[in-house]
C-alpha cells in the first residue's frame, strides 16, 4: 500500500486512537512516530519484549504506569520512558484521558501491526480487550509486532505463532485482512 493510501489516524472501538505522525530517517536511523490517545483506564500492552526495537514513550497528558524489567515507572507529563531491546515491558492507563507520543526505532512492521489490528477490531474480530479471536489473526499480529510475549519461550512462539502465520498466508486468510 502506498504512503498516500494509508490512513494517518486509526480509531479503535474502545476509543483508542493511533495517529501516525512521521515515518522517516534521521542521523540515528529509521523511525516511526505515533501518538496514542486513550480515554479510559486499563491495560494498553501486556508484558512483551523486542529483540531489535527501541521504543520511547513521552507522556503528554494523563497518568500511565510502565513496568520495565520488573521496575515500575510513573512518568510525569513531559517525561520520556525509553525501552531498550530485550527489556520486558508493559503499560497501563491509570487515569482517564491519556496521550503518549511513541517512537519506534527501527520501525520494522509496527505500522502494519496497528493497521491490521485496526481492521480486525472495526470488523468485530477482537475481544473487548482487543485480542483477536481467531488464532490465525493473533499470529499475524504477533509477527508484525517484531517481538515476543514475556513468559513464553521465544522458540515456542516462533514455532506455534510463526507456524499459524504461515498457515494464514497459505490459506489466503492474511490476504483478506491486508488488502486495502
Amino acid at each position: 500500500m502506498g504512503e498516500d493510501e494509508r490512513t494517518s489516524v486509526l480509531v479503535f472501538r474502545d476509543g483508542h486512537e493511533v495517529r501516525f505522525l512521521a515515518e522517516d530517517t534521521d542521523s540515528a536511523g529509521d523511525f516511526l512516530r505515533i501518538e496514542h490517545v486513550w480515554s479510559r483506564p486499563g491495560r494498553m500492552a501486556g508484558p512483551h519484549w523486542h529483540p531489535v526495537l527501541t521504543e520511547s514513550f513521552t507522556l503528554t497528558q494523563g497518568s500511565v504506569l510502565f513496568r520495565v524489567d520488573g521496575r515500575e515507572i510513573a512518568p510525569r507529563p513531559g517525561d520520556t520512558v525509553t525501552i531498550r531491546p530485550g527489556a520486558v515491558h508493559e503499560f497501563r492507563n491509570v487515569g482517564q484521558a491519556l496521550t503518549l507520543h511513541h517512537e519506534v526505532r527501527p520501525p520494522l512492521r509496527h505500522r502494519e501491526m496497528f493497521e491490521l489490528w485496526h481492521r480486525l477490531d472495526v470488523a468485530g474480530r477482537t475481544s473487548r480487550s482487543g485480542v483477536p479471536r481467531n488464532p490465525l489473526a493473533l499470529a499475524l499480529l504477533w509477527e508484525r509486532q517484531d517481538g515476543y510475549l514475556a513468559g513464553v519461550p521465544a522458540v515456542v512462539q516462533r514455532l506455534l505463532l510463526g507456524g499459524l502465520a504461515t498457515i494464514a498466508r497459505l490459506t489466503g486468510y492474511e490476504a483478506r485482512w491486508t488488502r486495502s
